[in-house]
């Protein structure tokens, strides 16, 4: 779907730019769009690099576990299907300890490390779990108490004062990760009544029977 998504938005650019003459600025915003791509993808490739190189140093001497241990009350409360001892647990808390500082570029890392333990949870290969969902929702949404990333675009840009922002950013992710929360717990009750009413009609079936 998403890739007829795009083929649409292209064809729909490049025939308006023929009607109305402006070809030569498609053809120079295609290079100049694909110049800023590669050097995009250089520049996270180095970034990715070091935060993933930093992940596993945190995991070798032992402070993922500890981050893991603090925060498994509040994981186990929105994932319960994750076993206690088990990896996810380490990387879902790293995911969400960097989130909420603002460590954009560390949170990367350590959410697909999440994802790739959670995947190994999954039985039916090939899909999205319900926690995985569950855990892509509360990445998007998550609390930040500093907003790193956009302190630094504002002062980047030349605003007076870039961390004027903060106050803002904290009341707007801290709505988002309560209706994100809200969300997760809503469609966990529904699974679990789902789950229940199936196997009492189950039960009704085999008495029939």
């Amino acid at each position: 779907m998403l890739n007829i998504l795009w083929v649409i938005m292209i064809a729909g650019g490049i025939f308006f730019a023929a009607f109305h003459g402006t070809m030569g600025q498609i053809t120079e915003s295609f290079i100049s769009s694909s110049t800023e791509a590669v050097n995009l993808c250089i520049f996270m490739l180095g970034v990715i690099g070091v935060w993933n190189g930093m992940m596993e140093i945190a995991v070798k001497s032992g402070l993922m576990k500890k981050i893991a241990k603090t925060m498994y009350p509040f994981i186990h409360w929105l994932f319960p299907d994750i076993p206690p001892r088990h990896k996810a647990n380490e990387y879902i808390a790293a995911n969400m300890a960097a989130n909420i500082l603002g460590l954009g570029w560390a949170a990367t890392p350590a959410g697909l490390k999440a994802m790739q333990e959670l995947q190994k949870l999954e039985e039916g290969g090939g899909r999205a779990s319900d926690m995985m969902c569950a855990f892509l929702v509360l990445n998007i949404s998550s609390l930040q108490l500093v907003p790193i990333n956009m302190i630094a675009y504002r002062s980047q840009y030349g605003s007076v004062n870039p961390a004027a922002v903060v106050l803002p950013a904290i009341c707007a992710t801290m709505i988002s990760t309560i209706a994100g929360i809200a969300f997760i717990k809503m469609m966990e009750i529904t699974r679990y009544n789902g789950k229940k009413y199936n196997r009492k009609n189950k039960k009704k079936r085999r008495w029939i029977q």
